[in-house]
């Protein structure tokens, strides 16, 4: 096979092929931007939007946060016409189920935040949740909070369609090319080294996801993200009485305490949690180290899912900030260097908004949803946030 050509220049280089790279090429394109160049150093969606559960919400206790995936949710909604393609949405909704005191008043203040910025979800009784899930355990659940629109997609889909539809408006895709360097002179960009030859360009945006840390320092800027091992699970397919348990209408349902969250997959469920004792690294071999922890929780939630096999797992990286949540904005020290990375578990869902920020940020004009506390000068001043309705 032929090793893939590059053009000699581009006005703007995209680095990273997953949701937030197609969501910005596509965004960039149709709004003119001529010579769009992206590169992935793999196959596209082939890093963590290919590893990720599909999740799409508005359920965040950060406004911006909530803003961001609301109106994703609202570009999820209308994919088959813009950009046009077909992504397998579903829409039973997220079940987050509170069970310790001290969570009460934060997930009560996230719905009145949610009820605030537009999004109808509610707040539940344990009994009004069993109905939505008949087969997890709610007898000590003290609230729990529901928004019908949340739902999960095919990630593979949402980039196939963001991309194709790029490259329909002149934006170039490269893939199999990995961006090595990103070259500066006197605080500005003038190119991109990659392994299939140099681009010179004075435009970068920095969407390499958990790789994104070591490409942003060849420019000088810092970014602090981690890789962190996440892995998902997959059963069998459930037979009759535990497909009445785990109905295909039940929603996306999250354990806040434990992070356990599970939905229907196909014939099966997927589930994951959150593992404390994972390290930082780019550890991608699945390991059963976890299974007593995940396990425990799933006996106490929904121990039914315990006589089941698993029949699928795989791995993939958050991307991790200090304070879990996204990097998003352009530097101040490198002119035109721009990145959107770091969405620690919360990126696939927000990607079609922050496509619509980068494309904004980059025409130099008032971004559709304020991100500047998003920027990652806030790790200097002391300005972090805290997002409580993270899986």
């Amino acid at each position: 096979m032929s090793p893939p050509v590059l053009p000699d220049r581009a006005e703007v280089v995209i680095i990273g092929g997953g949701v937030m790279g197609a969501s910005i090429a596509f965004h960039l394109a149709e709004a003119g931007v001529r010579d769009v160049l992206l590169l992935e150093r793999g196959d596209l969606a082939g890093g963590s939007t290919s590893r990720c559960a599909g999740g799409v919400r508005a359920q965040f206790s950060d406004p911006v946060n909530i803003e961001l995936g609301w109106r994703s949710l609202a570009a999820f909604e209308d994919f088959p016409t813009r950009p046009g393609q077909e992504i397998d949405l579903h829409q039973p909704g997220y079940l987050f189920l509170v069970t310790d005191p001290a969570d009460v008043p934060i997930f009560t203040a996230s719905v009145a935040q949610q009820n605030a910025l537009g999004v109808p979800t509610r707040v539940l009784t344990a009994e009004q949740a069993a109905d939505l899930a008949p087969g997890v355990v709610t007898d000590d659940v003290l609230m729990a909070t529901f928004h019908a629109r949340d739902g999960y997609c095919s990630p593979e889909s949402v980039v196939l369609g963001y991309v194709s539809a790029a490259r329909r408006l002149g934006a170039t895709i490269r893939t199999g090319v990995a961006a090595t360097a990103i070259d500066t002179s006197g605080g500005a960009i003038t190119g991109v080294a990659t392994t299939a030859g140099a681009v010179r360009t004075s435009a970068v945006v920095c969407a390499a996801g958990a790789w994104a840390g070591p490409l942003a320092a060849t420019a000088g800027v810092h970014l602090p993200v981690s890789p962190l091992r996440r892995q998902i699970l997959i059963t069998e397919p459930l037979d009759a009485a535990a497909g009445a348990l785990f109905p295909a209408t039940m929603p996306m349902t999250i354990d806040a305490s434990s992070t356990l969250y599970l939905h229907r997959e196909g014939p099966g469920i997927l589930l994951g949690m959150s593992w404390a004792e994972e390290q930082p690294g780019e550890q991608l071999t699945y390991s059963d180290e976890w299974l007593p922890d995940l396990m425990a929780a799933v006996n106490r939630r929904c121990p039914a899912l315990a006589e089941i096999g698993m029949a699928h797992e795989w791995v993939g990286l958050y991307e991790v900030t200090p304070d879990h949540n996204g990097l998003i904005g352009e530097s101040r020290e490198v002119t035109r260097f721009l990145y959107a990375t770091g969405f620690s578990g919360h990126g696939f869902l927000q990607g079609p908004a922050v496509g619509e920020v980068i494309r904004d940020l980059y025409l130099g004009r008032e971004p559709i949803v304020d991100v500047t506390g998003l920027t990652a000068e806030r790790f200097a001043s002391a300005a972090t946030r805290t997002e409580r309705n993270i899986v």
